[in-house]
């Protein structure tokens, strides 16, 4: 899905908007810890390593998707700001991108990919191999509480213009027997002639909660968490905040 989506994904996203809302709470949540050198994981087109990067930081984007990967290199070449990019996903960090990070930043949804307990252990150990002791996690996730307490299926659309073509970019879930989520995505798009294309792309994703998100922190060796309701720093109301954001630091050698 996402190295088919990768070449629309920077389209889809208002990123100038977004950054200008979320890098002043990420910048606080790094300078609580003295953090310098951060991890990015599902980094996608490498936005946020590069608006970090700017401002001073060593960071390294990981993604498991190439094509991802491919378009954050190729933006990191058009700023002329040094960030390395690698093809790594959850659980393989470690080995792949190294450990002694002072921050790993897990944004965008990402972590509803690890589908099973077992996975989401996995993905979290990793995380904590990657940070030196008392080293800072932040995680954003959808506010999958609400989504579940509602039903929700379906996300606000995007929409881009470039000179005489059009995007329409519409997003929904698909609530399955087994309790995870078919996430669809519906691409349009429109040229000056007037007729539409589409595409629709899915992938699976586990809804985790509140509660097991905690749980499975501890366990993985978090402590400290403190959970928002956005990136901006507002309290989470877990019936109504659209994301849960979730900051924790690695357990510290005694």
């Amino acid at each position: 899905m996402y190295d088919d989506f990768s070449t629309d994904y920077d389209r889809f996203m208002d990123w100038p908007g977004r950054l200008a809302a979320e890098i002043p709470f990420i910048e606080g949540q790094l300078q609580a810890v003295g953090a310098r050198h951060v991890l990015d994981v599902a980094c996608g087109t490498g936005m946020h390593a590069l608006e970090l990067a700017r401002r001073g930081y060593a960071v390294v984007g990981a993604d498991l998707s190439a094509g991802m990967i491919d378009r954050a290199r190729a933006n990191a070449a058009a700023a002329n700001v040094a960030v390395e990019f690698k093809v790594a996903g959850f659980g393989e960090l470690s080995v792949q991108v190294g450990t002694g990070f002072d921050a790993v930043l897990c944004m965008g949804n990402s972590l509803p990919h690890l589908l099973t307990p077992a996975d989401l252990a996995a993905g979290l150990a990793d995380f904590a191999a990657c940070l030196r002791p008392g080293g800072l996690l932040l995680i954003q996730n959808r506010n999958f509480d609400a989504v579940l307490s509602w039903g929700e299926r379906w996300m606000e659309p995007q929409a881009h213009r470039e000179e005489e073509a059009e995007w329409l970019f519409m997003r929904f879930y698909d609530f399955e027997p087994d309790g995870t989520l078919t996430f669809n995505l519906v691409t349009l798009r429109r040229e000056e002639d007037g007729q539409w294309a589409q595409g629709v792309t899915s992938t699976s994703l586990r809804p985790w909660v509140q509660g097991e998100l905690l749980t499975a922190l501890d366990v993985a060796g978090f402590r400290d968490c403190t959970c928002w309701g956005d990136m901006c720093g507002t309290p989470l109301d877990p019936n109504r905040s659209p994301n849960l954001v979730a900051v924790a630091r690695r357990e510290k050698v005694h």
